[in-house]
């Protein structure tokens, strides 16, 4: 993972468990290490190393008889894994709910932003929990490199091009220096597909926690969540009402107080739409010329009465809201607007919280529960419609039973 024109690999025993090689989709980000003896990486830029493709398209590259293993993923590549990273470095939250869901919470260093990583599904899950206040917030009015240096992470689970094309915080140098200096990068940007830049692969949010898992060495794991995800899907939509008498919803940022609301179409692609998608909600801005988020205007209360939305799904850009803390704030100061008190949703009591940005698979699976009986109580009368013992189970104790 260092420099070959660097006096060999002279890091730490731990600084030698990963190195990156393949070629990136933004070029000449080609990662790799010298030996002890002095021996190059063989993959050349323009290649890819060997990998395996599924029967379901999922690329995989067992471990080697010595232990050793690689993980590809685009936009990187290939990473080697000597050993399971102990210290890893996120961006964004719906990759540090994958290692939370793997048991790998404590490996987690880093978040971009402390603000969007919804946590209150952790309190019901017995012995899962991620202490906030001891990540690294990685944006403070810009990204530095100095934390990368002080975190010293044995991997970046980021995709580059959010460093580079989304927040347009790095450039290619930026990310060479870290990437040798420090640790490969490996990760996709899932959240949402509206980026023209994300030119790349997109991986579903199972697809991508596939991925973690391989990195983590978690398979297990990984499919004893899977299992419960696939069976609460499959109860939820065999229980769902027609198509016609699902209410549609309208997706949208709104403050505390909300005076204007930004869209984000639930009809577009991404891991924080999965769940909604799941249960059939149909998207209240289409065919109205509202656009999503990346290239919209925020909309005002006079424009949203004249869609007037069967439902509302209010998203807000802090530390979770539980339902009653939301209808005491947000929901209160609709209820008493004298626009907003005449949209159908709020005097139908159909305006609810949004669910997080950054969405993972415990997250997930929260919020398919949440709204299947949020929108139709009279069929979704359980108070839970998954065991929550059983999967806090599988995460701390790495048992399916």
């Amino acid at each position: 993972m260092t420099d070959p024109d660097r006096a060999a690999c002279e890091w730490p025993t731990r600084r030698d468990i990963v190195r990156s090689s393949g070629a990136l989709a933004f070029g000449g980000f080609l990662a790799g290490c010298s030996g002890e003896s002095g021996q190059e990486s063989s993959v050349t830029e323009g290649s890819d190393m060997t990998t395996a493709t599924g029967a379901g398209g999922t690329e995989t590259d067992p471990a080697t008889s010595d232990g050793a293993y690689s993980v590809t993923m685009e936009p990187v590549g290939t990473v080697e894994f000597e050993t399971v990273p102990e210290i890893i470095a996120p961006f964004t939250a719906d990759y540090i709910d994958m290692l939370v869901a793997l048991g790998h919470g404590d490996a987690v260093q880093s978040i971009w932003y402390r603000g969007r990583y919804k946590t209150l599904h952790y309190e019901e899950l017995d012995g899962v929990s991620i202490d906030l206040g001891r990540l690294t917030q990685l944006w403070n009015d810009g990204i530095s490199k100095e934390p990368f240096y002080e975190m010293n992470a044995d991997l970046h689970l980021i995709d580059p091009h959010g460093l580079t094309n989304w927040l347009g915080a790095w450039d290619q140098s930026d990310l060479t220096e870290i990437r040798e200096n420090v640790a490969p990068f490996l990760g996709n940007l899932i959240f949402r597909q509206t980026d023209d830049w994300h030119d790349y692969r997109y991986y579903s949010l199972y697809e991508a926690f596939e991925k973690v898992a391989e990195m983590v060495q978690e398979r297990t794991r990984f499919e004893a969540i899977r299992s419960i995800h696939d069976e609460l899907v499959e109860t939820v939509q065999a229980r769902l009402p027609a198509p016609t008498d699902r209410p549609n919803a309208a997706l949208m940022f709104a403050g505390e107080e909300p005076e204007a609301f930004t869209p984000y179409r639930i009809s577009g692609n991404g891991a924080n739409k999965e769940h909604f998608q799941t249960l059939g909600i149909s998207d209240a801005f289409a065919d109205t010329g509202v656009e999503g988020y990346s290239g919209s205007e925020s909309l005002d209360y006079e424009t949203l009465l004249e869609i007037d939305p069967d439902s509302l799904l209010l998203r807000y850009h802090r530390e979770g809201k539980t339902r009653e803390e939301f209808e005491n704030s947000v929901l209160a100061s609709m209820k008493d607007h004298e626009v907003g008190s005449q949209l159908r949703a709020v005097q139908n009591d159909m305006v609810f919280r949004g669910g997080p940005i950054y969405a993972g698979p415990l997250h997930n699976l929260f919020m398919i529960e949440r709204y299947a009986k949020r929108y139709f109580p009279e069929e979704f009368t359980e108070t839970h419609l998954f065991d929550r013992d059983h999967l806090a189970t599988i995460i701390t104790d790495g048992r399916d039973e």
